[in-house]
């Protein structure tokens, strides 16, 4: 996995991400942090987010027995999950991993599973202020309407404490500089802070913004770190779920237009968080990407298309009305058209399925072409068999070839054939039934 540079240069980095809790609001029998946002999980934004600005090591914090939330952890290098059986405040789920922070790191970023908006960028101008020598850092935003935040405490200009809204007095509760709950400590005194936090407070639970008043009465810096309140926002129902996927598609969109590719309607296009797209690419409107798509230079992506780990080689042409399933690669210069779909095959260069066609387990030669509503017959209702059409061939309209069958390179089949043995190269097959004409069999219409 890639990292970013940060202000911190190469201290070490420890990210505790807190992933537990069920999310009742989502109304789903999916963890909250694993409902997905441009085709990636919530937490798995997170985690890579935090990892590209530096996380050496990723301690994640999950609700007991969660396997598939471990599962999403296991992916990222250096992670590992702390259970927290017990829900006793943010302080409480941070000491969960008390190993990960025991065993020591320059600086420590504590993380939420259900904020996916916030950016490595970010994440590195969280630490960065602990490489000058402050203890915390923590991440604010200015409030349009604070009601329910923390509010961030400001005496002359140095940070004196975060006051949760139902423990701050009426003068507090007017603050709009308030919490957005990320935190970065000095990897020194982080567990230490930590430890000391109680619990004397309305709702009984250990707060982690409480390290930020036992930092200052130690005499150590606390720093706000700017960021954007809809950056910040956490992921609570499916409304603010919805919200955040369209700021990810804004993002996407934004990043594919800046790196060279056309967008005719961007606002109907939506794409994967991995979606790689070349240079002079074309998308017309209403094209959805699913994870795992390379899509080459100079490609066309007609519209109402639908893509899934495929890859697209220089100046493909798909659509309108495609769909690639995974497996599909498609070679240089080669053309799908309308109402075709393709699925674990390799189209090879310049061939053509033009129109209304089902490609699946098959391989299609350079310059081959499939008439419209030719089908590959790939499963006989216990497997899948493999078609192998060669390069040069022509296979008429109407065809079904049965697979495991091959059509050698050259060969013709003729419009309306059922193919079920090999048809040898440079040859003509025929497999249809044979017309009859019945001369005086239709009557004059009557009037």
């Amino acid at each position: 996995m890639t990292t970013t540079s940060s202000p911190a240069g190469a201290r070490s980095l420890l990210a505790v991400v807190l992933a537990a809790g069920k999310g009742t609001r989502m109304r789903s029998d999916l963890p909250k942090v694993l409902h997905p946002i441009a085709g990636r999980s919530m937490l798995a934004h997170v985690l890579a987010a935090v990892a590209k600005a530096g996380a050496g090591r990723l301690a994640v914090v999950v609700e007991p027995g969660r396997d598939d939330v471990a599962e999403v952890v296991a992916e990222f290098p250096g992670a590992e999950t702390f259970p927290q059986a017990e829900r006793l405040g943010t302080a409480h789920a941070v000491l969960a991993a008390r190993a990960a922070l025991a065993s020591g790191a320059d600086d420590v970023v504590v993380a939420f599973g259900d904020t996916p908006l916030v950016t490595a960028e970010t994440y590195a101008r969280l630490r960065a202020p602990l490489a000058e020598g402050a203890a915390v850092a923590v991440l604010a935003f200015e409030a349009r309407d604070p009601t329910g935040y923390g509010r961030v405490l400001v005496e002359d200009g140095r940070v004196t404490a975060i006051r949760e809204e139902k423990d701050a007095s009426a003068a507090e509760r007017r603050v709009t500089l308030s919490n957005a709950g990320l935190m970065a400590l000095s990897g020194p005194l982080a567990l230490g802070l930590l430890e000391r936090i109680g619990n004397a407070n309305a709702a009984g639970e250990y707060y982690l913004p409480d390290a930020v008043a036992l930092a200052v009465a130690d005499g150590h810096r606390v720093a706000v770190v700017p960021v954007d309140e809809a950056e910040a926002q956490g992921i609570n129902d499916r409304v603010q779920l919805s919200v955040a996927e369209a700021t990810v598609q804004a993002r996407l969109r934004r990043n594919a237009m800046l790196s060279g590719a056309t967008l005719v309607a961007p606002e109907t296009v939506f794409f994967s968080h991995d979606t790689a797209l070349g240079r002079d690419v074309v998308v017309e409107p209403h094209v959805v990407f699913g994870p795992g798509v390379v899509v080459g230079d100079g490609c066309t992506i007609h519209a109402f298309s639908h893509l899934e780990k495929a890859t697209l080689a220089k100046g493909v042409q798909i659509g309108p009305y495609a769909r690639l399933r995974p497996g599909t690669v498609l070679e240089q210069g080669a053309r799908i058209g309308n109402f075709v779909e393709v699925k674990n095959a390799a189209i090879r260069a310049g061939a053509k399925v033009n129109h209304l066609s089902y490609v699946g387990d098959a391989e299609i030669g350079a310059g081959a072409n499939l008439g419209a509503g030719t089908i590959t017959c790939n499963y006989d209702g216990v497997n899948k068999h493999r078609t192998v059409v060669g390069a040069g061939a022509f296979v008429g309209s109407n065809s079904a070839l049965v697979a495991p069958v091959t059509v050698g390179d050259g060969a013709f089949v003729g419009s309306g054939s059922v193919i079920t043995d090999d048809v040898p190269p440079g040859t003509l097959a025929i497999g249809r039934g044979r017309q009859v004409v019945k001369a005086g069999w239709a009557k004059p219409t009557k009037r």
